[in-house]
């Protein structure tokens, strides 16, 4: 079958990476750590993909400005202390692998700071397979389509030959506005039924699932 896209562009958290839960832990206890309530899983849950910032600032409304780098000094804090315990979902690395022998160019945009992408490629070990990463502390934050805009500038791709993959609808709120196809996944972060409103071209409910569905379909 004639390949579909050319470029394939995956979230990172909830989509390659088994991170979600870790996210919300390390939010919980950054809010902990500021004697504020602790923050709701499903609250949480949401606000995964966007950039730190704008994440911390929905997840908890109520905190004063002065406040927020706080906050985002204990967030990076907790994460990054476990980080490197983190794992890829099954068959990620297997998939990607095969991606990259059809050919695909394969990027990232993720809500991840650079530091935090470059250490998860590095613990990973898939830095080596994507032509190119964004991340939000470079780039406006997801659902804006400007991430997917650079990645395609960059690699000389088109909409119409792009596909988003992600866990959360930031990730296809984002390829509608880049005017690209999107594929979500269900075990991340959002609940099937969010997906699924955001009219995706599929949702898939597990890591091998996915694996077949682009090397059939991509």
């Amino acid at each position: 079958m004639a390949e579909r896209f050319d470029l394939i562009v995956f979230d990172w958290d909830g989509t390659l990476m088994d991170s979600a839960g870790a996210i919300v832990r390390a939010m919980q206890a950054a809010t902990r750590d500021l004697g504020l309530a602790e923050i709701p899983e499903e609250r949480a849950r949401y606000v995964i993909g966007l950039g730190l910032g704008d994440a911390l600032r929905h997840a908890v409304p109520d905190l004063d400005e002065a406040s927020y780098p706080r906050m985002v000094e204990r967030y990076r804090h907790h994460y990054l202390s476990s980080d490197h315990e983190l794992t890829l979902f099954d068959g990620v690395a297997g998939m990607i692998d095969a991606l990259a022998a059809r050919g695909h160019m394969l990027a990232v945009a993720t809500g991840k700071s650079r530091i935090g992408l470059d250490r998860a490629l590095g613990h990973s070990g898939l830095g080596a397979y994507f032509h190119a990463t964004r991340c939000a502390d470079e780039c406006f934050s997801k659902p804006h389509p400007a991430m997917l805009e650079e990645l395609m500038d960059e690699l000389g791709a088109v909409p119409e030959r792009t596909l988003m993959i992600g866990d959360t609808t930031h990730d296809l709120q984002m390829a509608k506005n880049a005017r690209t196809a999107a594929l979500a996944v269900s075990f991340g972060a959002h609940p099937v039924s969010a997906l699924e409103a955001e009219s995706p071209l599929a949702c898939v409910h597990a890591p091998g699932d996915l694996a077949r569905w682009l090397l059939e379909n991509a």
